[in-house]
């Protein structure tokens, strides 16, 4: 794609952004700008905000306070850096996180240098093993990336990066696929609201002109959103299901399958939405439950339809005077094409009636005919009796095939009656369902309505109601290609992750139909298959299938003589197939037909990339297109195109609904990453195609969801939080403010690595850590815990556990690196000089083991945030391994000789300490001021732990804030007047808070607290006793109970253990 494409995408992007979303950023003191260089031994005192920002997270720009003389309103960010080119680095660092800052220009530096495009003659003898190969699951090229797409994209670039790093060879092909009905429809809508003018207006040809047109336009909005994700793909091999090389293949293939008898074409019936005059596959149609009766609006009707309901009704028996049989039907519409009523052959009700003629009230000369079932019908559900509609009815259908039945189609292409229908010929079939409904009443035949719960098939892109219609449709025989799809899965050389999929993909392919292959759209590969005009034959169509005109015509010829018809290729008149191929044909050929098939010969990229390493996608098309990938490849490769699939979860909201336009709940990423405004929220939905009722709803659950609008997060924080979120199972309930939270973790890291700097001499370069560095046991244990972190992280990717990948990273940068390795440091590297590169032995120890964290951290995070660790990893000084971008740079592994399980156990205790005496001062609300003077003793029971303690009693201070802490032996007796606290069986603390804060009024509070938390706990036990809980209430709503009644009970006890503590220390219960 050419660059200033899919720069005009972004900046219409952009600029629709802007005009309905813009405001002012606040942005309070703590904004950019005004840090000292890093790297330069400087320590100004305007930056001693580093130092405490690496402990405390306060300097992210998305914090500006709300009101001040120091806000100001941002500039918008430009960016200063050509297409292509490094970004320069060499001004001050940030004194804050700034996503949009942070985020420009690496994808375009990365693309340009290579590093997503592998060489296929280099790779062509590299083992299958040292090989990472994925295609992207096209989306379609109607419109934008929605979050869904953005889990996708997360998962498969973290795995796609992570491989890289390893040093294998990397491949992930990008592409989109062309979306027949979808794109139709958007670009007929389109001509509608701006021309007042149909497909039919323009003709075929001159339609499909329109349709590339605005794909043009249009279609490259997703390349960019793309890269403004961070996705590592290879944009010299992108694909489109429609370019010549794609299409080749899918002519390819049909003609293939055709020449061996696996596509056929037959009259069968169809899901057809008649607003769009097209069949469509089960995945195009949503099934609408409908609990009561209701009435609904549908596309191309200027009435409401009426749904729900069953209407009952009867029909006279012949030859029997006033006998008659009823029946019920939710489709009152149909009983026009009926041609029978089935019963249960064992109901007595109706054995006389066996074989009995049946009248037809508005077609007397129909032939209608009582027959036995006892398949079909259920006797003691309703009357017993089913009217039968074989061409309108998939059961009717089986049944009509059975007893030899007429089929007699009622409704055309375009949902009205035919000339089948009587004397509601020409009528809409829903008007006609209320006039038939008249007329029987008039005739004494209606026998009422009942409400019926039932579900309801509606087109998903058109909203209209699904009709069964036989059709001559072109089919593929699936049978042995989903035999050899089981087979695979079956022995293992096809793998299913998480394994209980398999069960679905048994369900489906055990008992699979043949698939309509047919769209009666003009948008999409036109089916390569004609049909033979002259010479005029009996019996059924000639049909056959060919690459081009004249090689139909020459297998014509050839046909023809076999059936005893001698003619010339040349005097053959053909009439190609007006339909075009259902969108997932095409999409299944894409794992081989994006390196070029059927074209294998000299060809590098086939040799060298086919097949594919792994699959990944939602869980929701395992069999419409990743069975269908299966099948096909088998089929025409006599290879799998892949041997793993990864199945994530579906993306809902937070409250576990599924994300639609007109529930107003559906989230562009760019919206998370850019920030936007309610307002802007609610214009979106106003410059979209729903109705007016459908506007307000939606801006009533966006008020709910986002009343301030949605934060700028970042493409970082947004991919970090969805992949914490993969845990979840089948479905994802996201959380904007969880992703929020991950923003402010980018700002820890920011803030770590600044203060880092800020501690790294004039012209310092990394060495390394040595065997023989004397190391203290905090570098020894946050080695430890480096090394931990990266056997968990590698173990996690190769598990595909992305969420235990996002809290091994998370972990290690937060709560050991951040909270406790610079916090450590500081008094060690606090009387370094600023003007001298000169250090001590201990400190350059420190030095290496802080670069060490830093180096490694950031290659561990870099797959999961590849902006943020980008911009760090350029920043850190340099080292002899250091690479040219942390892109290449080689994945951290565990290092055994760093493993020491023994400081691991001394550290566990030493924080738990740490964080006791820190929940202590909250618990007596102690001020910080005040903590200084405050005594701490605290006594370990094991000798060894208690030396331990001992020796790092000044750590413990600082780390707790305390002024001095004092260890006592493990059997003297409690320090008197003070309060106790339990670390553990074997461990306790105690501080002396007299005279800094009134415990009278502690007690007071905590009794406040006590009363809260038992009457929230309270109401939530309530809750979970109400009868029918388990069976009325969603999972995730009982999880959420279940998780917050434990958090109240472990809040209760400590609030109980807090007082009890307290009172230890009064005389006779009194606070003296």
């Amino acid at each position: 794609m050419a660059d200033s494409d899919e720069l005009a995408a972004a900046i219409k992007y952009q600029q629709a952004a802007h005009d309905s979303a813009s405001a002012p950023v606040i942005e309070g003191a703590n904004g950019a700008g005004g840090a000292a260089a890093v790297g330069q031994g400087k320590k100004e005192k305007k930056d001693k905000g580093a130092k405490k920002a690496a402990g405390k997270d306060k300097g992210d720009t998305a914090k500006g306070k709300a009101s001040g003389a120091a806000q100001e309103v941002k500039q918008p960010f430009v960016n200063p850096t050509p297409k292509g080119a490094k970004k320069d680095l060499s001004h001050a660092m940030e004194s804050g996180y700034d996503p949009t800052v942070v985020e420009s220009a690496w994808s375009d530096w990365w693309e340009q240098q290579g590093y997503f495009t592998p060489d296929a003659k280099a790779s062509l003898h590299t083992k299958d093993s040292q090989k990472f190969i994925m295609v992207i699951p096209p989306p379609n090229v109607t419109g934008n990336l929605h979050i869904g797409h953005t889990l996708t994209t997360a998962i498969e670039d973290s795995l796609t990066r992570w491989h890289r790093m390893r040093g294998d060879v990397t491949l992930w092909v990008p592409g989109t696929d062309h979306a027949g009905i979808a794109t139709q429809a958007v670009v007929e809508r389109q001509l509608a609201k701006t021309e007042g003018k149909t497909r039919h207006d323009y003709g075929r040809e001159a339609f499909v002109d329109k349709v590339w047109q605005w794909k043009e336009e249009k279609g490259n909005t997703i390349c960019y959103q793309l890269r403004r994700i961070g996705a590592s793909v290879d944009w010299t091999r992108e694909a489109f299901t429609m370019n010549d090389m794609l299409s080749k293949a899918v002519k390819e293939a049909f003609v293939r399958m055709f020449d061996a008898g696996l596509t056929y074409r037959a009259t069968r019936l169809v899901s057809w939405c008649p607003f769009l005059k097209t069949a469509l596959s089960d995945i195009e149609v949503d099934q609408e439950e409908i609990n009561e009766p209701k009435h609904i609006n549908i596309p191309g009707f200027s009435h409401r339809v009426e749904v729900g309901v069953l209407v009952h009704f009867c029909y006279p028996i012949e030859g029997q005077d006033g006998a008659m049989i009823e029946v019920a039907t939710t489709r009152i519409e149909t009983m026009l094409g009926d041609v029978a009523v089935a019963v249960h052959p064992d109901d007595e009700r109706y054995k006389a009636y066996h074989g009995k003629r049946l009248r037809h009230p508005f077609i007397p000369d129909r032939s209608m005919v009582v027959v036995t079932d006892g398949e079909l019908v259920d006797m003691t559900f309703g009357t017993g009796a089913v009217k039968i509609t074989p061409a309108h009815d998939h059961n009717d259908f089986k049944c009509g095939k059975k007893h030899g039945l007429e089929f007699i189609t009622i409704i055309d292409e375009k949902g009205y009656m035919n000339e089948n229908a009587g004397p509601f010929k020409g009528q809409h079939r829903f008007e006609c369902r209320f006039n038939i409904q008249q007329e029987l009443e008039k005739m004494g035949l209606l026998r009422g309505k009942t409400p019926n719960p039932m579900r309801l098939g509606m087109c998903s892109r058109s909203g209209d109601i699904i009709e069964p219609l036989l059709v001559p449709q072109w089919y593929v025989d699936c049978k042995d290609m989903a035999r050899r799809a089981c087979e695979a899965v079956r022995t293992g050389e096809l793998e299913l992750i998480p394994a209980f999929h398999k069960v679905t993909w048994f369900n489906w392919l055990e008992d699979i139909r043949d698939w309509c292959v047919s769209r009666q759209l003009w948008w999409g590969h036109r089916i390569p298959a004609y049909k033979v005009v002259e010479p005029q034959l009996e019996g059924d169509d000639m049909w056959i299938a060919g690459r081009s005109a004249e090689e139909a015509k020459e297998k014509a010829a050839k046909a023809l003589t076999d059936r005893g018809v001698n003619v010339e290729a040349g005097a053959i008149k053909l009439e190609q197939d007006q339909d075009v191929l259902d969108t997932w044909f095409s999409s299944g050929l894409f794992p081989f037909s994006v390196f070029g098939w059927p074209d294998n010969a000299d060809n590098e990229d086939i040799a060298a990339f086919f097949p594919t390493t792994l699959l990944e996608t939602g869980h929701d098309i395992l069999f419409f297109w990743v069975a269908r990938m299966v099948m096909m490849s088998l089929q025409l490769t006599n290879q799998l195109p892949f041997d793993k699939v990864y199945l994530h979860a579906m993306v809902r909201d937070a409250h576990g609904q599924k994300m639609s336009k007109s529930k107003g709940n559906v989230i562009d990423p760019i919206e998370v990453i850019e920030g936007i405004t309610l307002e802007g929220l609610h214009q979106k939905l106003r410059e979209g195609n729903l109705q007016e009722k459908e506007i307000k709803r939606a801006m009533d659950v966006q008020k709910k969801d986002f009343p301030q609008g949605i934060p700028q997060c970042g493409a970082d924080a947004l991919r970090y939080g969805l992949l914490a979120y993969t845990k979840q199972g089948r479905s994802v309930n996201l959380d904007i403010n969880r992703v929020v939270g991950y923003r402010h973790f980018c700002n820890k890291l920011w803030n770590a690595v600044r203060f880092a700097l800020l501690n790294f001499p004039r012209g310092f370069e990394a060495k390394g850590v040595r065997m023989a560095d004397k190391r203290q046991w905090m570098d020894e244990w946050i080695l430890h815990r480096l090394s931990m972190a990266a056997k968990a992280t590698n173990e996690s990717f190769e598990s595909y556990m992305f969420a235990e990948c996002v809290q091994a990273t998370y972990n290690f940068w937060l709560y050991e690196l951040c909270d406790v390795y610079l916090e450590l440091l500081k008094p060690r590297l606090a009387d370094a000089p600023s003007d001298s590169p000169q250090r001590t032995p201990d400190q350059i120890v420190a030095l290496e083991t802080l670069y060490t964290c830093l180096d490694c951290g950031l290659r561990l995070l870099h797959p999961l945030l590849p902006f943020v660790t980008e911009e760090l990893y350029q920043r850190i000084p340099n080292s002899r391994h250091k690479s040219e971008s942390i892109v290449v740079a080689t994945y951290p592994q565990e290092v055994l000789a760093w493993d020491n399980m023994t400081i691991d156990e001394e550290m566990k205790v030493f924080q738990s300490v740490i964080r006791q005496l820190r929940s202590m001062a909250m618990t007596l609300e102690i001020p910080p001021k005040d903590t200084k003077s405050v005594a701490v003793y605290v006594r370990h029971r094991s000798d060894e732990l208690s030396a331990f303690l001992s020796r790092r009693s000044d750590d413990i201070a600082t780390l707790s804030k305390y002024g001095t802490v004092k260890v006592i032996e493990g059997g003297e007796r409690d320090p008197e007047g003070c309060v106790r606290d339990v670390v553990s069986d074997q461990c306790d603390v105690f501080i002396d808070p007299k005279g800094t804060v009134n415990l009278q009024q502690t007690v007071e509070k905590i009794d406040k607290k006590l009363g809260n938390c038992q009457k929230s706990l309270d109401s939530y036990v309530k809750k979970t006793e109400m009868p029918n809980y388990v069976d009325k209430a969603p999972e995730d709503v009982r999880q959420t109970n279940t998780e917050k009644i434990a958090q109240l009970r472990d809040e209760l006890k400590a609030l109980e253990d807090a007082k009890a503590n307290i009172l230890k220390i009064t005389h006779q219960g009194k606070i003296y």
